[in-house]
C-alpha cells in the first residue's frame, strides 16, 4: 500500500512550507504575500462551511470541499452557494458532503424523506451558477484556462465512507473502487470530500477516518498536484508530498475544512 505519510511534511505551527513548485499559507497563522504572478496559481482552499459565511482571501481559483449546509436543506444550501457568488474568485468550484442531503438523488425516494422537488431543485440551483464562475462537480471532471495560459484539469467527487445518516456515502471496499476508478489518470486538482487513510484524518478519538481505496487511487494519479478534501473537522491542515520518484512534481494535500478554524488555506502552485 502506497502511503504520502512515508514522504511528506505536515505544516508545523511556525512554518511556512516552501518548495520550486509549490506553496502554503494559512490564514490567521502565516502572512499571506502578494500573489506571485502570472508563472502561479493561487488555489484557496475551503470545506465543511456548513451554511456560515466567512472572509475568504482572494486567489485565482477556490475549491470547497463539501459540506456546504448543516443539515442538508435547499435554504441551508442556498446560503453557501450564494455567498460563494458573491466571492471574487474568477473561477469556483465545489463538490457535495455528506451533510449535502438535498444533492443526493437517493435521498428523493420516500425511504430517505426529502421531497424529490426538493431534490431535484437543488441539483439545478447547483448547476445553475456559471455566470457567477461557480461550477459544481459530482463524480466528474471539469476544465478551465487561466488568462496565464495554464490548463487546469479538476475531478470531484462527494463520496465518504458510511458514516451515520447522511448523503453520497459508500460501505464497501467494492463500493470505493467503482466511484475512485472513474478518476482520470491525467487529472491536475483532486476535490474529494474524505480524505484518504493517513492524511490529515485523525479523529479526535485517534481514529484515522480515511479511505483506504482513495489513497492507493491517489498512488496512481502522477499528475495530481493538489488534493483538497475536508470531513474530519479536528485534523484540517496541509501537507507538502515530496520525495516520490514516480511524480515530476510535489504535491499538495489539503484538509480544508472550516468548521473548527474558521480559516482558508491558500496553495500557491507553479504552473
Amino acid at each position: 500500500m502506497f502511503s504520502f505519510a512515508h514522504m511528506s511534511t505536515v505544516i508545523p505551527p511556525a512554518v511556512i512550507p516552501t518548495t520550486k513548485t509549490a506553496r502554503i499559507y494559512r490564514e490567521g497563522i502565516d502572512v499571506i504575500p502578494p500573489h506571485p504572478g502570472s508563472d502561479w496559481t493561487r488555489f484557496v482552499c475551503i470545506s465543511d462551511t456548513h451554511s456560515h459565511t466567512f472572509r475568504i482571501p482572494t486567489g485565482d481559483v477556490l475549491l470547497h470541499a463539501g459540506d456546504l449546509s448543516s443539515w442538508g436543506s435547499l435554504s441551508q444550501l442556498i446560503i453557501t452557494v450564494e455567498w460563494l457568488k458573491s466571492l471574487d474568485h474568477p473561477v469556483k468550484i465545489m463538490v457535495a458532503g455528506n451533510h449535502d442531503l438535498c444533492l443526493d438523488k437517493k435521498w428523493a425516494q420516500p425511504i430517505y424523506g426529502l421531497r424529490p422537488e426538493e431534490v431535484q431543485q437543488a441539483r439545478t440551483y447547483v448547476r445553475s451558477q456559471a455566470a457567477a464562475g461557480l461550477y459544481y462537480i459530482e463524480h466528474e471532471s471539469f476544465r478551465f484556462m487561466l488568462p496565464s495560459g495554464r490548463e487546469w484539469k479538476v475531478y470531484g467527487s462527494p463520496a465518504t465512507p458510511l458514516y451515520a445518516r447522511g448523503s453520497f456515502q459508500y460501505e464497501t471496499t467494492d463500493e470505493a473502487r467503482v466511484i475512485y476508478n472513474r478518476i482520470p489518470k491525467d487529472t491536475d486538482i483532486l476535490i474529494t470530500h474524505t480524505p484518504p487513510f493517513m492524511t490529515l484524518d485523525t479523529t479526535r478519538n485517534g481514529k484515522h477516518a480515511g479511505c483506504h481505496v482513495l489513497l492507493n487511487k491517489l498512488a496512481e494519479l502522477r499528475n495530481c498536484r493538489l488534493h483538497v478534501f475536508g470531513h474530519i473537522h479536528e485534523c484540517a491542515g496541509a501537507q507538502v508530498n515530496t520525495g516520490d520518484p514516480f511524480r515530476p512534481l510535489d504535491s499538495v494535500s489539503v484538509n480544508a475544512a472550516m468548521a473548527m478554524t474558521k480559516k482558508a488555506i491558500v496553495v500557491d502552485l507553479l504552473n
